[in-house]
C-alpha cells in the first residue's frame, strides 16, 4: 500500500509539508476544501483560520515537482462545477498534470450557516453532484459535447482546454450513490475510514457501476483516508487522543468510541499495523493520512516508519 499526506495550515505550513512529503517518496498531497479549520482551539466557536486552497495548490505546482496534487475533496454546494473543471484545469497545467480534482456532497452545517451557503437536503446534493460529474466530463470530452441537467447545463462548444491527465476522483463515505458515482465517472474512489467489510461493500458497489457504464473496474484508483491516534505506549497514545480531543472540543472517551467504531487506525502501534493488511487484501491501494489538530510532521514520520 502506498501512502499520501493530508496537511491543512498557512501557506507556508502546507508547503513544508508537500515539500517534506515529496523527499520522502510519498505518493500524493491532498489539501481539505473547508472554508472552516474546525472546532476554535479553545473549544468554543470555530478555528475561522482557513484560506482558500485552490491558490495554495497554484503555488504548491511550482514549488513542488513529482509528488502528485489532490483536492479532497471539494463541495458541489459553494462551488459551481464550471469553477471547478475550470481550477482543476489551471492547477494541473501550473503542475505539469500532477492534479486530482476531487468532488464531494459537501457536509460541514456550521460551515454552510456560516458563510451563508445553501445546504440542501442529502438526495438534492447527491443530485448535484452526479450532474457536477456529467458536467465536468462532459467539458473534458473531445469535441463538442454539452450537458443538460436539473441544475446545471453546458453548452455544446468544443472547451478547452482538455487536459486529458486531470484526474478525477469521487469522495465520500456514503454506501450506495457514492461509489455508484464513483464507478461511472471517477478515476479514483476515496472512501473515508470504515471497517473493512463495510468498505468491501462500497467497492462491489463501484466496480458493477463501473461495468454498466462500460468502464474497466480495475482502473479505479481505491483510496482511504483518516486522522490516525497513535503511540509507541498506552500512556503515549491516551495523551495524544487527549490533545487530538480538545482540538474538536469533543470528550476523550466519546470521540475514541467514535473513531474505533468506523476503524480510524487506533492505540499502540502493534494495533495500527494490524489495521492496513486487511484493506490491501480487499484492494485499497492508497491512503491518506490526516494530520490534523496539534499534529505536526514529526508525527506524520512516526506514523510512516510505523506503517512501512
Amino acid at each position: 500500500m502506498e501512502f499520501a499526506l493530508q496537511k491543512r495550515g498557512t501557506y507556508h505550513d502546507v508547503l513544508t509539508a508537500a515539500r517534506w512529503a515529496e523527499d520522502r517518496g510519498l505518493t500524493s498531497f491532498a489539501l481539505p476544501d473547508h472554508y472552516l479549520a474546525g472546532r476554535s482551539p479553545t473549544g468554543k466557536g470555530y478555528d475561522t483560520a482557513a484560506a482558500d486552497i485552490y491558490p495554495y495548490f497554484g503555488g504548491l505546482g511550482v514549488e513542488t515537482s513529482t509528488i502528485g496534487l489532490a483536492a479532497l475533496v471539494s463541495p458541489v454546494t459553494y462551488r459551481h462545477p464550471a469553477s471547478l473543471l475550470k481550477l482543476g484545469l489551471a492547477v494541473d497545467e501550473i503542475s505539469g498534470g500532477r492534479f486530482t480534482l476531487g468532488i464531494g456532497t459537501g457536509w460541514m452545517k456550521s460551515e454552510h450557516a456560516i458563510f451563508g451557503f445553501t445546504l440542501p437536503d442529502w438526495k438534492e446534493r447527491f443530485d448535484r453532484l452526479e450532474e457536477a460529474l456529467g458536467f465536468v466530463r462532459a467539458a473534458l470530452s473531445d469535441g463538442a459535447v454539452g450537458f443538460a441537467g436539473t441544475f446545471y447545463q453546458l453548452e455544446e462548444v468544443d472547451h478547452q482546454p482538455k487536459a486529458p491527465a486531470l484526474r478525477i476522483m469521487v469522495g465520500g463515505s456514503g454506501p450506495r450513490r457514492t461509489p455508484e458515482l464513483a464507478g461511472r465517472f471517477a478515476d479514483e474512489f476515496n472512501i473515508y475510514s470504515r471497517p473493512v467489510s463495510d468498505i468491501s461493500e462500497r467497492i462491489e458497489r463501484a466496480s458493477d457501476a463501473a461495468l454498466r457504464a462500460g468502464r474497466d473496474p480495475a482502473s479505479l484508483l481505491l483510496s482511504c483516508a483518516s486522522p490516525p491516534v497513535i503511540g509507541p505506549d498506552t500512556a503515549t497514545y491516551r495523551a495524544r487522543l487527549e490533545a487530538f480531543a480538545a482540538a474538536r472540543g469533543l470528550q476523550v472517551d466519546r470521540l475514541e468510541e467514535q473513531c474505533r467504531s468506523i476503524a480510524i487506525p487506533m492505540g499502540t502501534h502493534e494495533e495500527a499495523r494490524d489495521t492496513f493488511g486487511p484493506l490491501a487484501d480487499i484492494g485499497i491501494t492508497r491512503y491518506y493520512l490526516q494530520i490534523l489538530g496539534s499534529f505536526d510532521l514529526d508525527y506524520a514520520a512516526e506514523l510512516l516508519e510505523v506503517l512501512g
